[in-house]
């Protein structure tokens, strides 16, 4: 994938945005920064990246095998980031909203969120658990 566009939409090359972040989590110096590394990871079937990104108080109410065939079922269409609050480099929370489109058979579909991301051991992960803003 090298020197095409990062699936992200960042208008970065794969290997100057999320492939940095794939190959060193704490390239991520932003909540945002790790939810496009996030959706770059669904698009390319990174499964590793995806668990190794997500709290360790939620990860293992995960089946990403099965998140992971669901994944690789659809077809990554594009993301939108609507809005992020915090997840700045110098802070410890922050949310960021976001639409992923993709197809699922014939149909376009959207997950819409407004996901929360926290710090944990130096670095950003998506935290499910934690009350929403």
């Amino acid at each position: 994938m090298n020197g095409l566009e990062c699936p992200c939409g960042s208008g970065q090359s794969y290997s100057e945005c999320c492939e940095k972040v794939h190959l060193d989590i704490k390239k991520a110096d932003t909540a945002e920064k790790l939810m496009r590394s996030r959706y770059s990871a669904f698009v390319l079937g990174k499964g590793d990246y995806l668990k190794k990104s997500h709290h360790s108080k939620t990860v293992k109410s995960v089946d990403f095998k099965v998140l992971m065939e669901w994944s690789n079922s659809v077809i990554w269409k594009s993301l939108e980031i609507i809005r992020t609050k915090k997840g700045g480099s110098q802070d410890v929370e922050g949310y960021v909203e976001f639409k992923a489109f993709y197809m699922e058979g014939v149909k376009l579909r959207v997950l819409h969120q407004n996901s929360l991301f926290t710090r944990q051991n130096g670095h950003w992960v998506y935290n499910d658990l934690a009350k929403r803003g």
